[in-house]
């Protein structure tokens, strides 16, 4: 049962701008009905976006689907000798970044297995044939998890890796890898990869050396609302002190294919249940993303109302979600990101990684000033 009391208190911290306590997001957890938790996720989300909702037009490039990790909730990962497996070619990469320039993309993002029989320098070159082949595509690459792989195969800081990718034409960070940083369910999803100190000391070096990157959490596995509750204050805490972080994006667990498919997938109540709590949660954070790749589309645009700012993009060619399960397209067109946008009562407004407003003229594009919460 709520108690009142207790969650007038925390209203009135939403209402003054006030940061939640972990004890204040486990009682939201725990205890706060879903309507109520949107309703005061709304008001953050309004303060710092207006009525604004982003998107960008993006494209993926998941350069192989071979990894040295075997983490029990991925169904993308193959070995080498699987016949699912398969390796881009330079040739390849250019096609898939042209492919981007035809589409307009402003953005592509880049993840991928790590593959065990490849250098550094070939990941490295991903980047670089990428740059050559279409200067103004925005590269957004390798998560904190492929960082700590590439360290650890250079014998490099993370410092010197980050700059070699950097000079060959790196533009920023995803965040993904970061699970969960609870060390107990960590080890039980993804045990020899990247630990959460390294996850969170690959992100700092990134955004000491200027890059920005994002920041995620995967939910609805093994975890509980108090390893949640500790992974939002952990993000937050890095945020305070460096201010590196663009946007949150909360990962809904896909069973299907998986080690664990013996779980429930997330729910409906679920997912808008955390965009909210995370947007309560993650003062310091200008934007919650939707993902609708893994949401939907549905709750994706439900959760416009629920603490969410964005929605990714047009997300052509994602392959990691849609090996788990996920049924929904494998891309949209700008036309069906405004309408969605637009049911939801939000304005749509197209921006490029950075968050600055991306203006069209026919098939040229240039971008506008950075789209700052401050500032709306």
């Amino acid at each position: 049962m709520t108690d009142p009391t207790r969650l007038s208190t925390i209203e009135e911290k939403v209402y003054s701008g006030e940061r939640l306590s972990f004890d204040d997001g486990l009682f939201l957890e725990e205890h706060v009905d879903l309507l109520t938790l949107g309703r005061l996720a709304n008001i953050v989300r309004e303060r710092k976006n207006g009525n604004l909702a982003f998107y960008n037009t993006n494209i993926h490039l998941n350069p192989t689907n071979v990894c040295v990790y075997r983490c029990v909730f991925c169904a993308f990962r193959t070995d080498l000798k699987n016949e699912r497996a398969y390796t881009f070619t330079d040739d390849m990469i250019r096609e898939r970044a042209r492919e981007a320039e035809s589409a307009g993309a402003t953005e592509i993002h880049v993840v991928g297995g790590l593959h065990h029989q490849k250098p550094f320098e070939w990941y490295v070159n991903v980047v670089r044939v990428i740059r050559e082949a279409v200067p103004s595509l925005h590269i957004k690459a390798w998560t904190g998890v492929e960082i700590n792989w590439f360290s650890f195969l250079t014998k490099r800081s993370y410092k010197s890796v980050l700059e070699e990718l950097i000079e060959a034409g790196l533009g920023s960070m995803p965040g993904g890898g970061a699970e969960i940083f609870d060390t107990e369910i960590r080890e039980q999803i993804c045990e020899h990869k990247a630990d959460s100190q390294s996850w969170i000391d690959i992100h700092r070096a990134a955004h000491e050396l200027g890059l920005r990157t994002n920041a995620t959490m995967l939910y609805g596995h093994l975890e509980e609302p108090r390893h949640r509750i500790d992974h939002l204050c952990k993000l937050r805490e890095l945020q305070d002190d460096t201010g590196g972080f663009q946007t949150f994006i909360p990962l809904a667990f896909h069973p299907e294919n998986t080690g664990l498919d013996h779980l429930p997938k997330p729910s409906g109540l679920m997912d808008l249940k955390t965009i909210a709590i995370s947007r309560l949660m993650l003062d310091n954070f200008d934007h919650i993303k939707a993902y609708w790749i893994m949401l939907g589309e549905k709750i994706a645009q439900t959760a416009l109302a629920f603490g969410a700012d964005d929605l990714d993009g047009t997300v052509v060619h994602e392959l990691i979600y849609h090996d788990a399960g996920a049924e929904t397209p494998e891309g949209l067109t700008v036309d069906q990101i405004h309408a969605l946008i637009q049911e939801a009562g939000r304005d749509p407004v197209e921006r490029d990684t950075l968050y600055r407003k991306v203006i069209r003229d026919g098939t040229k594009w240039t971008v506008g000033e950075p789209l700052l919460a401050a500032t709306v």
